[in-house]
């Protein structure tokens, strides 16, 4: 966020039953934003379904998902796989600079989870303290997204 530049972006969401997170490396955001411009808020929209509908077409168009490092969406019973596969991304990558940020529900559990592996050079925030707007706010409506797309096919990524 702002001027530091990250290596990692990782973004962690629960929707309903659902709970994701995907993996974009630092260097891609800037080719990776333009093709998420018609992505919006889910819970603001009027018309979700079509919203969806829409969406869904863009992501299989575009292949949206082969511009991360990692996805994986599951239902809620799988958080420890989950977070599991999170924690050994950050021990593997633990001299590269992470941003994360973390539904708020999930928020001081996965918070007490990195301290345990020495976050040093990791920022962990609450999805709603993203400002509108930034990139890292687009991405996390992607997974969003991704989510109520997942929810609504009931079908895992």
């Amino acid at each position: 966020m702002g001027a530091k530049e990250f290596d990692y972006y990782i973004f962690i969401d629960y929707s309903e039953n659902y709970l994701g997170y995907l993996i974009l490396e630092g260097k891609k955001i800037r080719e990776f934003i333009p093709k998420i411009s018609k992505f919006a808020h889910y819970r603001e929209l009027k018309h979700k379904r079509a919203y969806l509908d829409s969406i869904g077409k863009i992501v299989n168009k575009t292949n949206l998902c082969s511009h991360f490092c990692r996805l994986k969406i599951r239902k809620t019973e799988a958080t420890p796989e989950i977070y599991s596969d999170i924690l050994e991304f950050l021990k593997q990558h633990n001299n590269c600079l992470l941003f994360i940020s973390v539904d708020n529900k999930q928020f001081l559990n996965f918070k007490k989870l990195v301290n345990i592996i020495d976050g040093k050079n990791i920022k962990v925030i609450k999805e709603s303290e993203l400002k509108k707007y930034t990139p890292e706010y687009k991405i996390s409506l992607v997974l969003d997204t991704l989510l109520n797309l997942a929810r609504l096919k009931d079908e895992e990524f």
